[in-house]
Parts: structure tokens; sequence; C-alpha cells
């Protein structure tokens, strides 16, 4: 097949979109095919990556973010489809990239990539205390109809799990498809597990090493509920010896850090770029808490548990459906007292069991990133056949 991914925020200086398309055109040569990404860029023009080509399409700056292109030429996009005569076309964001791929004409299956939900991430963090989720979601129809106009201009709707497929299919987005994503579960393992870093982590927020270790890996930001983390570990901290050490970091540090201040056997650790390191501290900690409900697929979750952690986690989001009860607890999302009682609850199970399960979860639960792409193009591959015999 020959695949081109009209990819809005596709940036040399991105981050997690960045990631997954360099890894699609690597996988995509892999399993023999041709694959194309169309990109917004400074300059036009056409490079080999990965396997496959990036074809640039001249644009302005991102005002508020530099590091991004905003694609605005939809006919140069358009003469670029109909050049390369593609078998799929994926239109990988609600915005541009979805909207030119959707109004494209050509005779190719097109799937709308929906792997972000800005409702869950800004309006349902800021105001669903006050509200409740779905209420927010009602105020929010007006997007949700805007998806489902959207969605209708493709033959399907690539989501990353299956809570969110059964979320859009609530508001009739157009034929939801999950396809899980995957991560490198050699490299995170229970076989990390190092009792000597351990013991030294947990010294370094005042406990000794009959005290429980919980970790979160989070990116400081608001639609992570950090503030629930924190409150609700303070809270459990007064009935049973436990620590919490945080990784990561972003622009609501300073507010974390406030939040953080003052609260015993709790330590913000940074941000850290050392991968083996991070995995190296996972597989040592003895349970992960998360916080956040805006989640498309969980993967720090999926790494954590790979990684032989049982998991708490709140009752919204792509977590969720990783998160059996076999290896987890789940909370009210953002409600700090069902929190507490979550981290009381899990480490009052036996752990080795829950270790155990862990380990069944991620044989047989959660995708390898080579099985990802190849459930993706596997699903392709079908759709353009099936396309080709109506």
């Amino acid at each position: 097949m020959k695949i081109i991914d009209v990819a809005e925020f596709y940036s040399d200086q991105g981050g997690g979109v960045k990631t997954y398309i360099n890894q699609k055109l690597a996988a995509a040569k892999r399993h023999g095919h041709e694959m194309i990404v169309i990109a917004p860029g400074r300059k036009s023009g056409e490079e080999e990556r990965h396997g496959g080509r990036v074809i640039w399409v001249k644009g302005p700056r991102l005002p508020f973010d530099p590091r991004y292109v905003i694609l605005w030429r939809q006919k140069e996009v358009h003469k670029i489809l109909d050049r390369e005569k593609p078998d799929v076309v994926e239109g990988s964001s609600a915005w541009t990239g979805g909207m030119f791929a959707g109004r494209w004409t050509g005779d190719a299956v097109k799937t709308f990539i929906f792997h972000q939900d800005p409702v869950a991430v800004y309006p349902q963090t800021f105001l669903g205390q006050l509200l409740n989720l779905d209420r927010v979601d009602n105020i929010f129809s007006f997007y949700w109809s805007y998806l489902r106009r959207l969605s209708k201009k493709f033959d399907a709707t690539i989501v990353s799990g299956g809570w969110l497929r059964d979320r859009v299919a609530r508001f009739n987005i157009k034929n939801p498809v999950a396809v899980p994503f995957g991560i490198n579960k050699s490299f995170f393992s229970p076989d990390r597990r190092n009792l000597e870093l351990r013991k030294n982590l947990l010294n370094e927020i005042g406990l000794d090493e009959d005290a429980t270790l919980l970790l979160t890996v989070s990116r400081f930001h608001p639609e992570k509920r950090l503030s629930t983390i924190i409150d609700g570990f303070k809270l459990a901290s007064q009935k049973k010896p436990m620590g919490l050490i945080v990784y990561g970091g972003g622009p609501i540090k300073k507010w974390i850090e406030f939040k953080a201040r003052g609260v015993e056997n709790l330590k913000l650790m940074g941000f850290t770029s050392d991968r083996s390191e991070l995995a190296d501290i996972m597989a040592s900690s003895d349970y992960f808490v998360h916080g956040s409900a805006a989640e498309t697929f969980g993967l720090v979750v999926a790494e954590a548990i790979c990684s032989g952690l049982p998991v708490v986690v709140p009752a919204r989001g792509g977590a969720v459906d990783l998160a059996n009860p076999e290896i987890a607890e789940i909370y009210d999302t953002g409600n700090k007292k069902a929190l507490s009682d979550a981290l009381i609850r899990i480490i009052s199970r036996n752990r080795d069991e829950l270790a155990k399960a862990c380990q069944n979860t991620a044989e047989n639960s959660i995708s390898t990133v080579e099985q990802h792409f190849e459930n993706l193009f596997t699903l392709y591959q079908k759709m353009v056949d099936d396309k080709k015999n109506n």
C-alpha cells in the first residue's frame, strides 16, 4: 500500500506526534508499504526519512508556539495527493490536517486519526469538579457536532483504545475503530527491579525499606491532576507509612512545588531524559499512581504495568482500559478522598500476587510498538481490499 499521513503537527521540534510518526515511517518500510507524510514546514521541499518520505508544505509559524508551522495551503496538499495517488489517506488532526484530508475527493480509503481528546484535556480538567464531566461534554456539544461532521468525510475514525472508542461512539463519531498503542515491553520489565535502589529512594524521602514506595511519572500540566495525587497521598500517608516520588516537569511546575511543600515523605525528583534510569526506578518502586482522565491510551501506565507495578488510576480516560481489577484500584476522577481510599486498598492487597497479575496483563493485554503498527496496517489492507471489491 501507499499511505499518506496529512500530519498537521509533525515538526522536528515536536514531541509525541513526531516520535509516533517516525516510528510509523520505519514500521511501514519493514512491512513493505510506502509511507509519506505531508507536513507544514518553513519552506517547501521533500526528503527521505526512516524509510519513507516527508513532503513539506510551506506555511507560517504558529504564533503561540514557534516550534510548529501552520498547515495552511489546502490546494497544495490536494495537489500532492493527486500526484501521489495513495491507497490510504490519514487525517491526523481535528483541524486543518483532518479538514484537508477529508475534503480531498480522490479514490482512496480515508481514516480520521483521533489520538487526543481536547474536551477532556481542558474543559473537563478545569470545569469538571464544578459542573461534573458529563455536563461539560454537553456544554461543548458544538465541538462534538463539528467532529461528527468531519468524521463523515472518512471511512473510519482510528482511536488508541476501547475506552476512547466507546466515548466517541456516544457522540455518533463515524465508525470508531480501536488500534491500541504499544510500548517497548522488553525495555520496561520487572527484571530491572533493584531492592538496593528501592531502599535508597525510600531513604531520600525519609523512610526505611519497610515503607511503601509510590511512583508518579507525569508532565506538570493541569490535565494530569497532580494536585489530586498530592492531596490524596497526604491523606493516605497519615494512615499507613508510604512515600511518593514524582518525576516530570512542565508549565505548572511552580504550582506543583507549592502543593508539595511541607508534605512529608514526598519528593519531586525533577525531569529525567534517561529512559534507562526511569525504567529502573519504575521497576524498583511498589505501586504507580496516575491522575489524568484525559489520556487517550495511557502509555506511562502501560510502562508501569510491564515493569511489574500495580496501578491506581482514575475512573475515566485511556488508563482504565489497562486497569483490570487483578492489578489496579480505580477512584473517582479528581477526588482526593477517593484516591486516598484507593491507595489504602491497593497497599492492603498481596503485592506478590498483584505483581504476577501485572506480568500476565503485560503479556496478554498490552501490545508492542511493532504489534500496534502491524494491527494498523492489517486494518488498512482490509479496508483497501474491501473498497476494491465493492
